[in-house]
This record gives structure tokens, C-alpha cells and sequence, in this order.
């Protein structure tokens, strides 16, 4: 079973007295004893929320609900963090026109999708020699994305590929 976070009623140690809180209850400092009978007399559990605090911070609380209610919220803010997804573009040094706009009209779906487009030019054997050309490549490619996305990482040589990537623009 998975170790509670909280230390919860007879869990609560070496503390002499902790600071009370919670709904219908006299916020205060309490010795230990009379928190947990406050506690009980609640048919409630007392729940310790921040124990690096002079005197420990003590709730009375339903922890059962306190957990599921917390355990929603947590649910709640991770639907809301967007989810970044990266789509690949892969062109060679001397890629014909043809394909080049063919591949253009993938990275426009990509960025009109919401996704992150990483283009880059892969130069196999001797081809490194036409830097010059992967980077023209990728550089014409950012300019003709322009109103799609914008450029976040401008052409960068990584050993054996030349790396750019492009940002979807805000709706």
C-alpha cells in the first residue's frame, strides 16, 4: 500500500503542541491531546498540512475527501497544461523541387495542427561539403512558413544534420 503524504491522527509524533485549523473549529495553538479529541469528537481526522511550520500546521478534516478532492484538482490542472508535440521534416542537401513543396505542405498541416515543426537536412557520406545548400534549404523553408509559424531555432549543424526549428503562431 502507498505511504500516506500526510501524517494523519495517532501518526502525529514528538510534537508537544501543533497550530489548529480548519472549518468549525477555534484557530489556535493546541497541546496534541485536546487536538486530537476536538478531532474525534468531529467524528473528523486530524490531518497534518505543514509540518516545518513552528508549531506543526494541524487540519480537522475528512481525509478520505481531502484526498480525492486534491487528487481532482491535480487531474483538473494537468488537462489543462498544453502537450507539445514536435513533427519531423527530413530533406537531403540537394533535395529536387518537387519534393522540397511536397514536404512544405506537411510542415503547413503540421503547424496549422498546433504542432512544433523540427526541419532539418541530413547529410549522408561526403554531402557534408554542401552545407551551404542544406542550410539555403532550410532558411527558404522558414521563409515560406513565415505566416504559419516562426522560427525558434535558426539552421544549426549537429554533426551529421543541420537542425531548425519552427513555432506555430498563436490563434
Amino acid at each position: 500500500m502507498k505511504e500516506d503524504q500526510h501524517r494523519i491522527n495517532d501518526n502525529i509524533k514528538f510534537v508537544d503542541e501543533v497550530r489548529l485549523v480548519g472549518d468549525n473549529v477555534e484557530i489556535g495553538v493546541y497541546p496534541l491531546a485536546k487536538a486530537k479529541a476536538i478531532a474525534r469528537e468531529q467524528e473528523l481526522d486530524l490531518v497534518e498540512i505543514s509540518p516545518k511550520a513552528v508549531p506543526p500546521v494541524c487540519k480537522v478534516i475528512d481525509y478520505k475527501k481531502f484526498l480525492y478532492e486534491q487528487k481532482k484538482r491535480e487531474k483538473a490542472q494537468k488537462a489543462k497544461a498544453t502537450k507539445v508535440v514536435v513533427k519531423e521534416i527530413r530533406f537531403g542537401p540537394q533535395t529536387d523541387e518537387h519534393d522540397y513543396e511536397f514536404k512544405k505542405k506537411h510542415a503547413i498541416k503540421f503547424l496549422e495542427d498546433g504542432a512544433k515543426l523540427k526541419a532539418f537536412v541530413f547529410f549522408k557520406g561526403r554531402s557534408i561539403i554542401y552545407k551551404d545548400q542544406g542550410q539555403i534549404l532550410l532558411l527558404k523553408l522558414a521563409q515560406e512558413l513565415e505566416e504559419y509559424g516562426k522560427v525558434e531555432q535558426m539552421p544549426k549543424l549537429e554533426g551529421k544534420r543541420m537542425i531548425m526549428y519552427i513555432a506555430p503562431k498563436k490563434k
